[in-house]
Formats: C-alpha cells, sequence, structure tokens
C-alpha cells in the first residue's frame, strides 16, 4: 500500500503574527539609539548642504540668499569647461590622483603582508606603531620635514649631492620634480594607515587554511600567494572603488601647503584653484558648480569601475 496513504497528515504550522516595520525597530531600540549619532552626521554634513548645490545654477548674491538669487542656468558649468585653466588643472588632478592610487596601493598591501607574515609579534607592533605616526602629523608639519630634507640650501639631501659633487636640486619649486614630492609625500604619510583595511582582512582569513598549507609542504610565498592574495581581494576591490570615486580629490591641504607659484602649471589642481576663484574672490556659485561636476564625474567613476570588477572579477560594493 502506498506510504503516503498510511503516513498521518502533517500538521499545518501556526502562522506567525506580522510585525510592523516601527515594532521591529522598536524591538532593537538599543542599535538604532547607537545609529542616531551617524545618521544625524550625515543628515547635517552630507544631505543637507546638497539642498545649496542650487547655487550652482544661480548667480549668487549675500543680500538675497541662496533661494532670492537669480537663476542662469549652465553659466557657471560653462565658464568653468571654456576656462584657459580647465585642460591644465584636469590633466594635473588626474596625474597627481591617479598615481597615488597605482602607486600607492602596492605599498599598503606590502606592508600589510609583512605584518602579518611576521614571527616577531614585537617587531611586528613596533612597524605598525611607526607606520601609522606619519598619517596624524598634518601637512604643515611634513612641510617642515620636507624643507629640512629637500631645502637646496641646508636639506640632508642636497648636502649629499653637493658632497658627491653634484648640482643641488630645488625639489619643492622644480616643476619637474614637484609632481614626484607630492606623490611619494603622500604614500609615506598614508601607506601605514591604508594597511589597516588589508591587514584586518588577513586577520579574517580562516588559520585553518594556513595550516593546511604548511602541512602540504607550500612555502611562504605560496601561502601568499593562494591563500592571503584572494582573501584579500575583496578589501583590495572595495579600497579600489571608492578611492576613484574621489580620482578628482587630488589632495588640497598637501598641494595647498606644499606648491607655489613657479609649479602652479603642474601643481594646480581643480580644488587649489576653486579656492582662488571661489573663496578668495568671491564666486561662491563657480565654486559650487565645480564642487557639483566633482561629485557628478566621481558617481560615474564608482558605478562605471563597480560594474567593470563585477564582471571581470565577480567582485563590487552591491
Amino acid at each position: 500500500m502506498n506510504q503516503q496513504v498510511l503516513s498521518p497528515p502533517r500538521p499545518k504550522a501556526a502562522p506567525r503574527p506580522r510585525t510592523t516595520l516601527l515594532a521591529r525597530m522598536w524591538r532593537h531600540r538599543g542599535l538604532y539609539l547607537l545609529l542616531l549619532p551617524g545618521l544625524l552626521w550625515f543628515v547635517v554634513f552630507r544631505y543637507w548642504p546638497l539642498w545649496n548645490a542650487q547655487l550652482a545654477f544661480k548667480d549668487f548674491q549675500p543680500t538675497l540668499g541662496v533661494e532670492g538669487s537669480p537663476w542662469v542656468g549652465f553659466k557657471h558649468f560653462t565658464a568653468f569647461f571654456e576656462s584657459f585653466y580647465f585642460s591644465q588643472l584636469m590633466t594635473n588632478t588626474l596625474i597627481i590622483s591617479g598615481a597615488k592610487l597605482l602607486l600607492g596601493l602596492p605599498p599598503a598591501i606590502l606592508l600589510a603582508l609583512c605584518i602579518h607574515e611576521s614571527t616577531r609579534r614585537h617587531l611586528a607592533r613596533f612597524t605598525q606603531t611607526v607606520s601609522y605616526l606619519p598619517h596624524f602629523l598634518s601637512w604643515v608639519i611634513v612641510f617642515g620635514v620636507l624643507l629640512a630634507m629637500l631645502s637646496p640650501s641646508t636639506g640632508l639631501v642636497n648636502r649629499g649631492l653637493e658632497a658627491a659633487g653634484l648640482e643641488p636640486i630645488s625639489f619643492l619649486t622644480d616643476p619637474a620634480k614637484f609632481r614626484s614630492v607630492v606623490i611619494f609625500s603622500d604614500i609615506w604619510k598614508e601607506t601605514g594607515w591604508s594597511a589597516i583595511l588589508f591587514l584586518a582582512a588577513l586577520i579574517g582569513i580562516n588559520p585553518a587554511l594556513y595550516e593546511a598549507a604548511e602541512v602540504d609542504g607550500a612555502s611562504r610565498l605560496q601561502r601568499v600567494r593562494h591563500i592571503s592574495l584572494p582573501g584579500m581581494l575583496d578589501v583590495i576591490v572595495l579600497v579600489t572603488l571608492l578611492r576613484l570615486g574621489h580620482i578628482l580629490d587630488a589632495g588640497f591641504g598637501q598641494i595647498f601647503v606644499l606648491y607655489s607659484l613657479p609649479v602652479y602649471s603642474v601643481a594646480d589642481v581643480i580644488d587649489t584653484w576653486v579656492y582662488r576663484q571661489g573663496i578668495q574672490n568671491f564666486q561662491f556659485s563657480l565654486a559650487t558648480a565645480v564642487g557639483l561636476f566633482k561629485g557628478l564625474i566621481g558617481l560615474l567613476m564608482i558605478l562605471t569601475a563597480n560594474r567593470v570588477a563585477r564582471r571581470f572579477s565577480g567582485q563590487g560594493l552591491y
């Protein structure tokens, strides 16, 4: 006889009572309370200023305020795009920002791998501490350090060149050398801090994988290649995508402190130009238009890079 006929019918499970969204939020009110300061920060400093982005399409007049100023359409965008400095600003910004991205990621990844693979914990902690310290220095202090190292008259580097019979080099005022100083000083300052995310990804890898590889006779380099690097791939993709969103942020604070008139042709970026035109010359609408342009380019870069990353590596932000 058929088994289905002999077996008694299963009782139907009682339907769960449906809870509303507000009821679920009240149940987890402690977590939402912890989330509240962060949400308020985003609302006040990230979303509320978007209302003032309308200045990009107006001729701002202080006596009329943001809402009372007359609309002028895309006048400020056109003025920026047709500006004599537009191509120079975009070139400098993309070269400096792109070089920081391409040359800055590998040292951070390598530092994280070295710290993670080190068998001497005291040496690893000392290296971590020393590499993190430059991140907390302001660019004004870093400028003093660079001046002590690179000054044509008293810098240690130029004294070494003179001792070797070579001519001193004006690193901070020579257009051929200035970008290199900007890029490598940024890498020196931020490599340790950037390595934190990669080190956290390495710590999250299951130790059993390393133990199994060691039992199978895998060398240290093979463990890094087949376990560590694939385990860091998600974080590498995430950091790259987030940095691409800021591709037009070449580092205003750093360049504003380091640059001078002789190197404007290779150092003047969008942010420094906006500062001079928008703040010093009181062209707030033009500064807002350029800021909006930067935001849209950053959003486009994130969307494009995320799609490319998902297509070729299967990883992405969403």
